[in-house]
């Protein structure tokens, strides 16, 4: 045992882990660099680039790590590249590393929801903003595990840093038993070494996992603040009581002009039909038309949204509603037609040339088109109060203050006052599409844009979201395009009904008259089915309000 004891605190032996931990900072740092850009690469829509990351890939991950520790020590002074063992080692380990540590980062970039991207697309997100506050905090979270694993392997894979006279801590242990004829002991030590450093690796990782939890408690540190995962107590980020009465929206300059408009409620049907024929046109679509392959699905489409109207969009699957909708957002591009929203041609530049993504997230920010979607695609690493403020704060330049203001009322407004520290997956499927449409009406839109809002709830928290809608609708009077399969619930809340198949409008009118005396067969058969559906599996949808 003191011999055991001796050889494991022999300086000797403490010098090669200096070694070894040279070896294996250096390469894990270089990987994680070249593992940025040839994640980067890979994850380009320009496909030479991704082809040369996957070549690098297929080189470095195909070859022994032993023979490219030999190259860079041996065959780049032929260049008149000389390195010393030690940063050879670092190097050939940087390589070996990254093209593993790029698989691990573009996954853990692919696994976000892409439904969550579309969301901050939608809500005028930059490329940048999107990577850093809505796809890197969660997929950190995702590759801690790989990248602590990859960590231990390259710090075991450093000893063969030895074939190139680097004499870490394994190549020490291997001249010290040859000495001494001792290699059990030394070996022995050698392992327990090993363990050690691999273990604290490990403690390393379970750190950060924990630190990156986010149902613990949140962190008062402030380095925590600066991370984009940051969990902030609400202590720390409290407002100021609001005052009584409603708070001033955000500034034209930043948000969608939401125009006045009456109130559905207070006038009859024939009055309101009156009064939207004189309001401007909030939405105009022209001519618009999409393929996907051969496939067509928006064809030759016109539509006209006058401000404060509301308009059902119906028809059976495939007709073209939902890519009507993303177009109309942007979220999709068209090859045919124009979309104009405010009086504002989408897609292009003042000098007609097409906008780049930043000019698209710019256009989606400004032009006032708030998007609710049939999946809710809340940003899972925020809560209830985060995801509605966070977009204000990054897009808008809301002050932190003024955005969670602005994020508690429209909390309070939808019913969920009680619920501003929530995670989504804590909530129910009523409760995240009602945060979902406070979300999107954040920013004050002149339209909001609503995909089949109840598809994806329990038939009994359906009434819960369509009562939010329906106040929007009828009472504050707010532009809004829904695609549904609700018919009582169109029929009480829109002005119009467009019925589409097969990518055009088979028809529309006043949505009572569409819905009780169909004019086009298409219509009526559709109009039928859903009713039959309806009464035979459902309780009334939707009862209207006193």
């Amino acid at each position: 045992m003191d011999l055991f004891l001796h050889y494991l605190t022999l300086p000797y032996l403490l010098k090669g882990i200096g070694f070894t931990l040279a070896v294996t900072g250096l390469g894990l740092a270089g990987g994680l660099v070249v593992g940025l850009v040839l994640a980067s690469m890979q994850l380009s829509r320009f496909t030479p680039l991704a082809a040369v990351a996957r070549g690098y890939s297929i080189i470095f991950r195909g070859t022994p790590l032993i023979l490219q520790m030999v190259f860079a020590y041996n065959a780049l002074p032929l260049i008149g590249i000389k390195l010393t063992a030690i940063a050879a080692g670092g190097l050939a380990l940087a390589l070996n590393e990254a093209p593993f540590i790029a698989e691990m980062l573009r996954s853990g970039v692919l696994g976000v929801d892409r439904g969550q991207v579309a969301a901050g697309q939608a809500l005028g997100m930059t490329p940048g903003v999107l990577m850093r506050r809505v796809i890197a905090p969660q997929a950190i979270r995702t590759m801690v595990p790989a990248l602590g694993s990859e960590s231990v392997s390259a710090l075991k894979n450093s000893s063969l840093a030895s074939v190139i006279a680097v004499e870490e801590l394994t190549l020490r242990s291997t001249q010290l038993a040859s000495s001494t004829f001792d290699f059990f002991s030394v070996f022995l030590a050698s392992g327990l070494v090993y363990l050690a450093l691999t273990g604290g690796i490990s403690l390393i990782q379970l750190l950060v996992e924990d630190g990156l939890d986010l149902d613990r408690p949140a962190s008062k540190s402030r380095f925590a603040r600066l991370l984009p995962w940051r969990r902030v107590k609400q202590a720390a980020t409290k407002v100021r009581a609001a005052p009584e009465g409603p708070s001033e929206p955000p500034s034209p300059d930043t948000a969608g002009h939401a125009m006045a408009v009456p109130a559905k409620a207070a006038m009859s049907a024939g009055e309101r039909s009156l009064s939207l024929a004189s309001h401007e046109v909030a939405v105009r679509v022209t001519g618009l038309s999409k393929r996907y392959d051969e496939q067509s699905v928006l064809d030759g489409l016109d539509l006209v949204v006058r401000a404060g109207e509301v308009v059902a969009l119906l028809g059976p699957s495939g007709s073209g509603k939902s890519t009507l909708l993303r177009c109309i957002s942007h979220l999709e591009s068209w090859d045919l037609g124009q979309i104009h929203v405010g009086g504002k041609r989408l897609g292009y530049l003042p000098n007609g040339q097409l906008m780049t993504q930043h000019d698209l997230a710019n256009e989606r920010a400004t032009v006032g088109v708030g998007m609710v979607f049939q999946q809710f695609n809340l940003f899972s690493h925020l809560t209830a109060l985060e995801n509605i403020a966070g977009p204000l704060r990054w897009v808008h330049g809301m002050s932190q203050e003024d955005a969670d203001r602005r994020a508690r009322e429209l909390l309070e407004r939808v019913g969920l006052s009680h619920r501003v520290d929530a995670l989504p997956r804590h909530m129910s499927g009523g409760q995240q599409q009602r945060v979902a449409i406070a979300r999107a009406l954040a920013p004050n839109p002149s339209v909001l844009l609503l995909d089949e809002p109840t598809s994806a709830l329990d038939p009994e928290l359906v009434n819960e979201v369509l009562d939010v809608i329906w106040r929007l609708a009828v009472e504050d009077g707010l532009t809004m395009i829904i695609s549904t399969h609700q018919l009582r619930f169109a029929e009480e809340v829109a002005d119009r009904v467009v019925f589409l198949s097969g990518g055009s409008v088979v028809e529309e009118g006043p949505a009572h008259e569409v819905l009780t005396q169909p004019r086009h067969p298409l219509t009526a058969k559709f109009l039928s089915v859903m009713g039959a559906n309806t009464e035979s599996t459902h309780q009334p949808i939707y009862e209207v309000k006193a």
